[in-house]
């Protein structure tokens, strides 16, 4: 059962990947605000159903224990789907999955922990490949650029920004999942999935009110759908996780690390978004990083 549990979680995550995209329009500045409403309100709905139907416990006490992770999460999130305005899904996922990476190096660094020789070469790839794409991405030609993003009909132009958004994802991610290593000796990971869906309910409210209320911007179901369409795969995508990690985190790990694999292919199917051989060398060298780890991953 969960192995079925890790394809669904690396499909629901991916699938949050490619309408992310979707949703996040060049043109619409508060595409990232939106895409935290929907979040919001779809976690919102499925941390109800846990404490009301499933019975899960929680306390203000435990809110606010587990409120800083939650933060450092939901702050990573919004940079990424900053991010997605301004370049290609293709070359963003693989940078901010790589978080996983940064973690392991954290651990090493700040809790006494230890890597084995073959954890230390997946992270060297997982920086190589991330360093190589933001070079590879910086150095493009113009006209080779303008050339294979016409396929898509969508131009980006070169901006240190593009890359810079991905990697902070990566960084705050990073020290999320160091926070949640030490927090979650605290609390059950039930009670902490239900109080990071509820901070990320008060956020998404908050991002409707200066959206709707503020700025007065007309939500239009075109628009939207593609957001709350990735909100429910972020979501189910969480719950498959958190069962299929439970039940083989060894085993479950390496396949759903592997998720980034998923949202290249679709942006490639569904986006039309092409890439040189540069970028994809180096999106496969982080893979195989990535990939490592989850397989080395207890």
């Amino acid at each position: 059962m969960w192995f079925w549990l890790a394809i669904i979680a690396l499909l629901c995550w991916s699938g949050s990947d490619l309408f992310s995209k979707i949703g996040s329009k060049p043109d619409d500045k508060h595409s990232h605000l939106k895409m935290v409403m929907a979040v919001g309100i779809v976690m919102g709905l499925h941390a109800m159903y846990e404490i009301f139907i499933q019975g899960t416990a929680i306390t203000i006490g435990d809110f606010i224990t587990y409120l800083p992770v939650s933060l450092l999460y939901i702050v990573s999130m919004t940079m990424g789907y900053i991010g997605l305005r301004y370049i290609e899904l293709s070359i963003s996922s693989p940078i901010c999955n790589s978080s996983g990476a940064l973690a392991a190096l954290g651990c090493f660094l700040f809790l006494g922990q230890r890597m084995n020789t073959l954890q230390t070469i997946a992270v060297l790839l997982v920086c190589i490949g991330v360093v190589g794409l933001g070079i590879v991405e910086m150095k493009e030609d113009e006209d080779l650029r303008a050339k294979r993003q016409s396929v898509a009909n969508v131009r980006y132009t070169k901006s240190l920004l593009a890359i810079l958004l991905p990697v902070l994802y990566c960084i705050i991610d990073a020290a999320g999942t160091l926070a949640d290593s030490i927090v979650l000796e605290k609390l059950n990971e039930n009670t902490a999935n239900v109080a990071y869906e509820l901070t990320f309910l008060f956020l998404g409210i908050l991002s409707g009110i200066y959206v709707i209320g503020i700025k007065k911007e007309r939500l239009t179901i075109k628009r939207e759908a593609p957001k709350f369409t990735a909100a429910i795969f972020e979501t189910a995508g969480q719950f498959a996780y958190i069962f299929a990690v439970s039940a083989n985190a060894i085993a479950a790990a390496p396949v759903i690390s592997a998720y980034c694999v998923a949202s290249v292919l679709w942006s490639r199917i569904f986006l039309k978004e092409k890439l040189s051989v540069k970028h994809y060398a180096m999106i496969i060298i982080c893979v195989i990083g990535i990939v490592i780890l989850g397989t080395m991953d207890e």
